[in-house]
């Protein structure tokens, strides 16, 4: 996610949501299990927004809720297991391959859409245009490579990916597309929009890895590279696509952000797992919210609780 803001990580502060009225909760020994429900926790403020709804939504129904640091692919082999529980956002983009064969085992468990849909994929502020005639055409990049350099890549352009955790086959693609590009990876969520912050106020070459729902493509005016339409061969098949010998000449999915849980959560936490089942948000959502702590500096928990207050009928319906 690979999707997949993650941008300046804010931490998560204290479990209680500040100046929210919830429902009444049930005593813990009315819901199926006191065990906390493990809920992973990744590396982009989007994702700390999603659990800490939903962990606060579960906390308002009864339930004990765990957040759990935890690698984006890695994180399959606990939810298998059921050391982990639950994951809230697997981007079509970038955790489909992983989602699949995790479900292909029957340990684990596609809960449905969160009503969020991703886009992840090259970006480049409109200023670079001029230096680079023919974008978004993927092909124009193959004449202006150093257009986009850095004294460090020059004569080659520079591509920022997002942290190596992503992963998202960047260096694949930039090698089956003989793309005069050097992929460097940020080392952060934070990191990587902190030098789009610095690099678009200068007016300076740059090109990295953005993706939606988020705040960037809002507030920046710029456009995602247009590459060979995506297929899911052009991954698995070097024959498919223009380049006959290689993977990953192509584009990158787009499409939902799902949530997956171990398959044993429906059964432990009924309860739990209709209400993780009707969860529902926007990308107009996520994309004000992740603005807010990233933007304007606000604690996540803080945002979530306005959030929270202001769609008190819309979370309470997931709970009822």
């Amino acid at each position: 996610m690979l999707r997949k803001s993650r941008g300046l990580m804010a931490l998560l502060g204290g479990a209680a949501l500040l100046g929210v009225t919830l429902a009444p909760q049930p005593a813990l020994s009315e819901v199926e299990s006191n065990d906390p429900i493990k809920i992973t926790r990744h590396d982009w403020t989007g994702q700390y927004v999603t659990i800490e709804i939903m962990g606060e939504a579960l906390k308002a129904a009864g339930y004990n809720i765990e957040y759990v640091q935890a690698d984006y692919i890695a994180q399959f082999a606990g939810l298998k297991t059921g050391d982990l529980h639950l994951a809230m956002e697997i981007w079509e983009t970038t955790g489909r391959d992983a989602m699949d064969e995790a479900l292909a085992t029957g340990k684990v468990e596609n809960l449905g859409e969160t009503g969020m849909k991703a886009i992840e994929e090259w970006w480049y502020p409109s200023y670079m245009k001029e230096k680079c005639p023919g974008l978004p055409n993927w092909e124009a990049l193959k004449a202006c490579g150093e257009a986009f350099a850095t004294s460090e890549t020059a004569p080659k352009g520079r591509y920022l990916g997002g942290p190596v955790s992503w992963e998202g086959r960047d260096e694949d693609r930039v090698a089956a597309l003989d793309l005069p590009f050097e992929v460097v990876h940020a080392g952060t969520d934070g990191a990587l929009f902190a030098e789009l912050e610095s690099a678009y106020q200068r007016k300076d070459p740059i090109m990295l890895w953005v993706y939606a729902p988020h705040w960037a493509p809002v507030k920046y005016e710029g456009e995602w590279v247009e590459f060979p339409a995506y297929t899911k061969e052009c991954y698995t098949d070097a024959s498919w696509g223009v380049n006959g010998d290689a993977e990953a000449d192509c584009g990158k999915p787009r499409g939902p952000i799902w949530k997956v849980a171990w398959a044993g959560l429906k059964d432990k936490w009924p309860g739990a797992h209709k209400i993780i089942t009707n969860f529902n948000i926007t990308n107009d959502d996520m994309g004000g919210m992740v603005a807010a702590v990233d933007l304007e500096g606000k604690k996540v928990e803080n945002v979530v609780a306005d959030w929270m207050e202001t769609n008190k009928d819309r979370w309470m319906k997931w709970i009822q």
